[in-house]
Order: C-alpha cells, then structure tokens, then sequence
C-alpha cells in the first residue's frame, strides 16, 4: 500500500514545471516538496537563481522584479510560503502572471489547504499548476502507507505490522516517524520486523498506551496496570493512553460484529490492515456482545475523565483498566 501523499517530484535532468502548488499543512511533506522540486530545478541548471519569501510580507513590485526576463538567462526558482496570507495585490500579480509564465522560472507556492486563500489556490489550479499534495495524514492506514513509503525511500522496506509497531514507539509526528525510519536502516541489518523494532525501542514501546490497551483487553489487569503505572512515570501523557484503550475496545467491537473470516478479505470492508484485523480476531474470545457494550462504555468515561480535566487521570484510567477487564471476564472464559 502507498500513500500518494508521500510521493513526491522526482528529480531529473529537465526543469520542473513553471507552477507548482504545495498544498496542505504536514510540515514535512511540504518541506520535501518545495527541496525536490529546487533541486530539480538547481539539477536542470547548476547555477539556477532561489529565492524565498513570506507571501504575507511580500509586495507586488518585488514580484514583477524576480519575474521579470532576465538578461543573462538561466533557470530561476522563486518559493512563495504561506501563500494563504498573500494580500489582494499580490494575489491578482501572481495570477496574472500564471496565465503565461515564463519557460526559465520556476514559481513554488506553499499554501495550507484551507479557507483562507482558497480563491488563490485554485488560480493556480486552473491556471494548470502542478500541484503537490502535503496535507496531514489521517488515520493508522495512511501512517503505515507513509512509514513503509519512508523505508522504500531508504532502501529498506517493512511490512505493516512493522510499520505499527515503529508508529506505536516513535508516535504519529511524521518528522519523529522519517528520522526514526532513517536511524533504524543505518543501526540494523535493513531486515525489518516488528520484533526489530520492539527490541530497538525497548523501554519506550512497552510503556505505550497500547500495551496497556492489550493487557486489559484480555482481562491481564497486573500487566495493565503494570503498563499503564510505568507509562505514567515516566512522562507518557494520558490522553493518549485514554485514546488507546477506546480505540482497542472498538477495534475487537468492529471485528467481532462482523463475524469470523478471512482478515485480508475483511480488511477492505472494515477499513483496517489484515494484521490489526487477525490481533481483534484474536483479542475477541472471551468477549460477549453486552460485555463489549460494557467495556465501551467504560472507555467512554475514561475519555471523558481525562479530556475533561479529571482532578486524577491517572486514576480514571485505573478504574477504566479494572472496568474493561471485568466487563471481559463476565463476558466468558479465556
């Protein structure tokens, strides 16, 4: 599976388009996006002219002089960030010139993705800019996508429990998640698994929210709370612990309403890897369906207690541990 999203230009020998969008707010994509496309520009002409402004703090006439036809030739590059804050003049300045840009300049403009300065955007858009996507990720799946994309870009590759279980130990931050891809390549073998990684990240995987998540979900309350008071000592927030615990509950919730069968035949109508959807198989038996119903409930006080400012998250989740996993043993039998 490959998240587009974490595609980006490819450099080569001929110069990028004259327009290129950069459009979303995942700081890292978009920061490889305008990088690759400068060094295809620099690639195309060693000696290519870059330059870099604010959109806010730029003015119409310091545009036209950076666009205007060079003298002297060469390809030049001019990066446009923020360009959701570009005043009115400055805007009409850049759309006019988009309608006929000039073969030697590359103009890049990073822009969030959002409202403000949608009518700039989509100037762009029509005027047939390439456009580069760099939103935030959503979701496990699109993380995964973009770990085992980050492998292939090292010339490494992992599988998506690999990819979970890196996610699990670095958390979600893309840059964290990038650097750690990197570092797990040049200190290993490149033979990647998620007992590789575990054993890479010994001590900072094992006090994750999911650990205490998967002890209570098979009713272990000592190894949850075990889990669950280490994760808390040594600094790991809360919520998402909080967060980990709902998502197990739903996860074996999801799974086990649809019936037993194959997990990769299921993974596509669930909308979660083959790998999650065999751990829920798993982490099932023993569940009743009002046992579950109980244990959602539970998690949804847990949420509440600790988003909500409760004077002792640390004991909301306690009671939370205790109430999943009771709500499991009344369901049946291990």
């Amino acid at each position: 599976m490959s998240d587009p999203r974490a595609k980006i230009l490819t450099v080569n020998s001929a110069p990028p388009a004259p327009l290129v969008l950069v459009q979303g707010d995942e700081e890292l994509l978009a920061a490889r996006a305008v990088t690759t496309t400068v060094d295809a520009a620099r690639a195309a002409d060693p000696g290519a002219d870059v330059r870099e402004y604010e959109a806010g703090q730029l003015s119409p006439g310091e545009v036209a002089e950076m666009l205007s036809p060079s003298l002297f030739g060469g390809q030049r590059v001019l990066v446009i960030r923020a360009g959701q804050d570009a005043r009115k003049d400055l805007v009409a300045a850049l759309l006019a010139y988009a309608k006929n840009p000039d073969p030697e300049v590359t103009l890049i403009v990073t822009h969030l993705g959002g409202a403000k300065g949608k009518a700039f955007a989509d100037g762009l858009k029509s005027a047939g800019a390439t456009v580069v996507p760099a939103a935030k990720l959503k979701g496990e799946r699109e993380r995964i996508a973009f770990v085992r994309d980050e492998f292939r870009r090292n010339g490494g590759r992992c599988d998506e429990a690999t990819a979970s279980a890196l996610i699990q130990a670095v958390g979600t931050d893309l840059r964290e998640i990038a650097a750690a891809c990197s570092q797990l390549l040049a200190d290993t073998d490149g033979k990647m698994s998620a007992e590789v990684v575990a054993r890479y990240y010994k001590g900072r995987a094992e006090v994750s929210g999911f650990a205490v998540a998967d002890a209570a979900m098979i009713g272990d309350v000592p190894a949850a709370l075990e889990a669950l008071r280490w994760a808390l000592h040594v600094g790991v927030d809360p919520v998402p612990i909080a967060d980990a615990l709902a998502d197990g509950v739903r996860t074996v919730a999801r799974v086990a309403s649809a019936g037993r069968g194959n997990p990769y035949q299921m993974a596509s109508s669930l909308g979660m890897p083959a790998w999650k959807i065999q751990k829920a198989q798993e982490r099932s038996r023993g569940w009743s369906p009002e046992g579950l119903v109980d244990a959602m409930r539970a998690a949804a006080d847990c949420n509440a207690a600790v988003k909500g400012g409760a004077e002792d998250r640390g004991y909301a989740l306690e009671v939370a541990v205790f109430a999943v996993a009771r709500a499991r043993h009344a369901g049946g039998s291990r």
